[in-house]
């Protein structure tokens, strides 16, 4: 009994500096920094929407992204009637609605700020989205990048306006938002608050290496 005493609290002593570690690294008592040479390298990672990080910052969890886009031509793809429609169970949105030319996406949970990094284009907000699919539970949309959400085209009454760099734009919850157009292409932050806490608090890109 002594002995198998003696090996717990030798197990415990073992871990106590690893869980403090761990701690540390997550403080909510540290600012966390991202530098422009970090956002930069995971924006040249393949793909469109890359998390860079999310912390647990008390209240509720906080996440940085950068997206890139590429140049979009609505002409090319046509004024997006949404027909068809995802299988009922993975059904969202509503059945009818005035196209507006964008498809788009709307988050359950997650409200968004873009701040446009460079580029510029048309971007499309509000309005409901059209014949919609769910994302899957297992997708990186719900599981790192902005938690459940619908996808489709945009319908209905929106706001159309046109962005440039230095641009902020904060799209609550819940509201749709798309391109219309890209000239030539965007890149844009998203910083994204969490206060379901439906993503990880602890996601780190393998790319970067926080300060």
């Amino acid at each position: 009994m002594r002995k198998s005493l003696s090996l717990f609290v030798f197990a415990a002593a073992l871990a106590m500096p690893v869980q403090a570690a761990a701690q540390h690294a997550w403080s909510l008592r540290e600012a966390t920094y991202i530098t422009k040479e970090q956002i930069d390298q995971v924006n040249t990672l393949p793909g469109v929407d890359r998390q860079i990080v999310s912390r647990n910052i008390g209240d509720l969890n906080l996440s940085v992204g950068i997206i890139h886009r590429a140049a979009l031509n609505p002409s090319a793809r046509g004024r997006g009637g949404g027909r068809g429609g995802a299988p009922a169970e993975n059904a969202c949105g509503v059945t009818a609605g005035e196209p507006s030319g964008a498809s788009g996406i709307a988050h359950d949970f997650q409200t968004e700020t873009y701040v446009i990094w460079s580029g510029a284009g048309t971007l499309v907000t509000g309005g409901s989205i059209l014949n919609g699919r769910k994302s899957a539970d297992d997708s990186s949309v719900t599981t790192t990048l902005n938690g459940p959400s619908c996808s489709g085209a945009i319908v209905g009454d929106v706001k159309i306006i046109d962005v440039k760099e230095g641009d902020v734009v904060i799209i609550p919850a819940g509201v749709p938002h798309g391109w219309l157009r890209i000239p030539e292409h965007v890149d844009y932050l998203s910083v994204r608050p969490d206060p379901k806490r439906v993503l990880a608090d602890d996601y780190m890109n393998p790319e970067v290496t926080l300060r």
